[in-house]
């Protein structure tokens, strides 16, 4: 039921002259110029009604009757008087106001009057009353209010213009409001040949009026504290970017607030449309943190420059350098001269922005954090496993491969330690290399590399470290040394550029591991940086037909992690040749497990893009083979990734409906029968992929995860606990946790071995006790299955990584802005977790690194104006959805007050306990420069 519709029901039932009396007939009580004339109705009002109301009645009564004499000159007074008696009577929220309900039984006849006078302004007058008195007729004759108000503005000459709608207070603009939208949806409809939409009574004015009649309510809902409702109108009728004109300084965060609320619920391109309208007002306000957010978000290099490049006060400079820095955007957007080459770029700025654009000084105020929050000290194996704590079964002796052993020990002392550099089975061993031969072959080369995430962001310590293995006879440990160089630069810029000078050259190399490492090396250090000088070194092995697929693929997925969401033309243009070439040469190699990760690293070009990547969607069909229907997936999911597009999601439903999996009776070799289904694992994936940007979305996607655990094929039930660490990536709730453990004691190991990694998906970081728990539980019941156990051991790690301070959730900014970097690593990841028997428990366990991109401290730093770190009292709570709630509530529930720095979780927010700084960032997260309050001192001289 429509506001409308429920008004007129009111008015109806608080009619005195519907009241039922003993023997009335049905019909008199319902047409209200039959009631006119009836005298038992008549005389019951006298009893119903008070003194003061029988007086206004007769008033009402008496000024009707005027506007029927032939004396024309008694009208306008009368009018004018009807008027007064309307705007200035009050009612209850739920009576209506007396005029209106006296008046209602005469609004037929007073129709009838109207018709017959000819244009005048009084007739203009006569209309905007009758378009208040229609709301109580909403039910019967739709859409009155407008009807007239068009009607009066029509007969108004252009000096003497009509009252504002808001002069009739604010219920009737609401009802305008609501007969805009419905007007105007039912022009659309039948400009567009819409069945039933030309049988309306088609109403006066232009669309132009329309809109313009719109801004005019927008402009009273604004300055009476109903933003949402002025953005829903502008909204409805297509002119929301022309909000921008209308807002104040009052009121322009509000309507921001819900703009950006509302994108993750709206199709494309009005999600866009919103984004760019909140953000042209922030410029316009000047709220430059705001706008560069927004900015970051679209993706729009143009307009990260403009915000970028906008204030003049270099400390704002620097906090917004520390927010692109956090989101890895590409240096080379943020220069305001077009066509200088990348190192003029560089020398424009000055050092101390560099360093905040590079990340230079995060490892140094990194263990700085650790340091105040007392875990700076390494935490050794047994302090994460607590083997003591497991209920290992008596009798049983359990089934140990020393060798696996020491390789999960590898990958946990890297994530326990990660970032602080003074982990003692690497970096500070007495003998540098024991451990690295603890482990064989190519358990060397994950060893080595580990190295790089121990001394992550330390660019100058690391090298060092790193470097003498460089040089090493034995092959595994000279590429995990090269793998390493490349994991402790990710998210790192240093002016020497070292990790190309050292992985450029060995990209021709012939071996492939250290061809593959170099490749893997470059892609997770300039990941998200676009830098076109790396293509040379990289692009011709996608396309050398003389490499094998692995080579083709890793050299692709580089690629992908470098150029993620560029939609770089050449890289992506050679990419599809490539497929379309091997697939007309009937190459092999399309059906190998490498080929998965050719087209994840064609579509994280695409991460973001939207209806840009329909092109190459269309592309994809061309080439008729199973691997097509999966990149598909794959480019669709990555372009819509974050966004909730509900569409997209259904249609990643359709794509798991087919029961492909079984194959067809009676065929004699099942193999030749089975259609591949690889594309529903990703599929799966998708779906969360999509979702997981918004809350909501999130919640639907688990509980179709339920359903699709329960009838899906194998290949989606391996793939439904990997959607499910994605959707909740360090951010471990209780229903959630629960999930995931029945799944890890699941019958199919391969369901189970994915449960247990996205356990530590789930818990990466927040060192939860609950969860630390459950992995201990499963140790003991996973005692002789090594791989189900090696994972345990892995997740306990990712559990404690960074001691508890380094998460994996690609959202930031109070989770409003998706980091590429972190979703391309999470992808590459997950990728291999599809088919883990091939990749990870085969000899590329090294994919774990793929998750340092989204590796990134959870902490809240205050600086100085010198970038110095302060201690500052904030409060830290969980974080409440406060847009469209009158006043100004509370941000965060439950919250406690702590001095800076301080570690927040996923789902938290911190605000500053006083007012003794003013903060340049309008999200309390990461690194905060603060500048004395200079009121605050004063207050302070006055106290004493």
């Amino acid at each position: 039921m429509t506001k409308a519709q429920e008004f007129s029901i009111n008015v109806q039932s608080d009619d005195p002259k519907k009241k039922e009396k003993p023997g009335d007939e049905p019909d008199k009580q319902e047409g209200s110029s039959k009631l006119l004339g009836s005298t038992n109705a008549k005389e019951g009002e006298g009893e119903d009604l008070s003194e003061e109301d029988m007086q206004l009645k007769g008033e009402l009564e008496l000024l009707v009757e005027r506007l029927k004499e032939p004396n024309t000159g008694l009208y306008k007074a009368a009018l004018e008087t009807l008027r007064t008696l309307i705007r200035t009577s009050t009612s209850s929220m739920t009576s209506v106001p007396k005029p209106l309900k006296f008046l209602r039984p005469n609004y037929p006849d007073l129709q009838s009057l109207y018709e017959t006078w000819s244009p005048s302004e009084d007739k203009s007058l006569f209309a905007d009353i009758l378009s208040v008195l229609a709301m109580t007729y909403s039910d019967t004759q739709p859409r009155g209010t407008l009807r007239y108000r068009l009607l009066a503005a029509a007969l108004r000459p252009p000096f003497s213009p009509l009252a504002d709608p808001g002069s009739w207070g604010h219920e009737y603009v609401r009802h305008l409001a609501a007969e805009l939208g419905e007007e105007y949806r039912l022009r659309e409809e039948e400009a567009a040949g819409i069945n039933g939409a030309a049988e309306h009574p088609a109403l006066p004015g232009s669309t132009d009026d329309l809109r313009a009649l719109a801004k005019d309510c927008a402009v009273f809902l604004l300055n009476h504290n109903a933003e949402p409702d002025a953005v829903d109108l502008l909204e409805e009728l297509e002119i929301v970017d022309e909000i921008v004109g209308l807002v104040d300084e009052n009121t322009f965060s509000r309507v921001c607030q819900y703009m950006i609320r509302c994108v993750n619920l709206l199709p494309p391109p009005d999600d866009i449309n919103f984004l760019t309208t909140a953000h042209a007002i922030y410029v316009q306000y000047r709220r430059f943190p705001e706008a560069l957010a927004l900015s970051i978000r679209l993706s729009n290099p143009d307009m990260i420059r403009e915000d970028f490049n906008a204030p003049g006060n270099p400390l704002m400079k620097r906090q917004l350098a520390f927010l692109i820095a956090r989101a890895q955007i590409p240096l080379e957007w943020l220069h305001p001269i077009e066509d200088s080459d990348t190192e003029d770029m560089v020398e424009e700025f000055p050092e101390d922005l560099i360093e905040c654009l590079s990340n230079a000084h995060l490892s140094m105020h990194f263990r700085d954090y650790g340091k105040e929050l007392g875990v700076l000290e390494p935490k050794s194996l047994e302090d994460v496993y607590k083997s003591h704590l497991e209920n290992t079964r008596p009798g049983v002796t359990a089934n140990i491969d020393s060798a696996r052993a020491n390789l999960a020990g590898t990958f946990v002392n890297a994530f326990v330690n990660a970032g602080f550099g003074n982990d003692k089975l690497l970096v500070e061993a007495d003998e540098g290399n024991s451990w690295i031969y603890k482990n064989k072959d190519h358990g060397m080369l994950s060893a080595t590399a580990s190295l790089g995430l121990s001394l992550l962001w330390d660019t100058d310590i690391g090298l060092s470290h790193v470097d003498k293995y460089t040089y090493s006879s034995e092959e595994n440990i000279k590429a995990g040394a090269l793998l390493a160089t490349g994991i402790l630069n990710t998210g790192v810029r240093t002016e020497a550029d070292a990790a190309l000078a050292l992985l450029g050259e060995y990209t021709e190399n012939k071996s492939v591991p250290l061809k593959s490492a170099a490749f893997m090396g470059l892609g997770l250090a300039y990941c998200g940086s676009h830098r076109e000088d790396i293509i040379p070194y990289i692009l011709p092995h996608v396309s050398d037909e003389a490499v094998t697929i692995e080579v083709s693929s890793l050299a692709a997925l580089s690629l992908g992690f470098i150029f993620v969401g560029s939609k770089n033309g050449d890289v992506s243009t050679t990419m599809l040749q490539t497929l379309l070439e091997k697939y007309e040469e009937g190459d092999q190699g399309l059906d190998e497990k490498w080929a998965k990760f050719f087209i994840l690293g064609l579509a994280l070009l695409y991460l973001g893009a939207q209806e840009e990547s329909d092109a190459t969607i269309e592309f994809l069909k061309a080439i008729d083979h199973p691997i097509s229907k999966t990149a598909q997936v794959l480019v669709e999911a990555c372009a819509y990734a974050g966004t909730g597009n509900v569409l997209k999601i259904q249609t990643m439903l359709h794509h798991c409906d087919d029961h492909i999996g079984t194959p067809i009776e009676g065929g004699k070799d099942e193999k030749e029968e089975k259609a591949d289904d690889t594309f529903q694992s990703f599929a799966v994936l998708a779906i969360a992929l999509i979702a997981m940007g918004e809350e909501i979305g999130g919640e639907m996607a688990l509980r179709q995860f339920n359903h699709l655990m329960h009838y899906g094929e194998p290949v989606i039930r391996k793939a439904i606990p990997l959607a499910i660490g994605l959707v909740s990536a360090s951010n471990p709730q209780l229903p959630l946790l629960d999930t995931l453990s029945k799944y890890s004691h699941d019958n199919d190991l391969s369901v189970a071995v994915n449960a247990i990694f996205a356990m530590g998906m789930v818990g990466a970081g927040t060192n939860n006790a609950r969860l630390g728990q459950m992995l201990r539980q499963l140790a003991g019941y996973y005692q002789k299955e090594p791989d189900c156990l090696f994972m345990v051991r892995v997740a306990q790690g990712m559990v404690h990584m960074g001691k508890g301070t380094i998460g994996i959730n690609p959202f930031f900014c109070d989770r409003e802005i998706m980091s590429k970097a972190a979703v391309a690593g999470l992808m590459g990841i997950l990728t291999a977790f599809l088919d883990a028997k091939a990749f990870i428990f085969d000899k590329y366990h090294w994919m774990f690194f793929f998750l340092v991109p989204a590796m990134y401290p959870r902490f809240f730093i205050t600086l100085d104006e010198d970038l110095r770190s302060i201690p500052v009292t904030v409060r830290v709570g969980q974080a409440v959805d406060v847009v469209g709630q009158a006043g100004k509530p509370r941000t965060i529930s439950g919250f406690q007050t702590h001095q800076t720095p301080v570690r927040l979780g996923t789902t938290e927010r911190a605000e500053l306990g006083t007012e003794e700084y003013i903060s340049f960032a309008h999200v309390m997260e990461g690194f905060v420069i603060l500048q004395k309050n200079p009121g605050w001192e004063k207050e302070d001289k006055m106290d004493v």
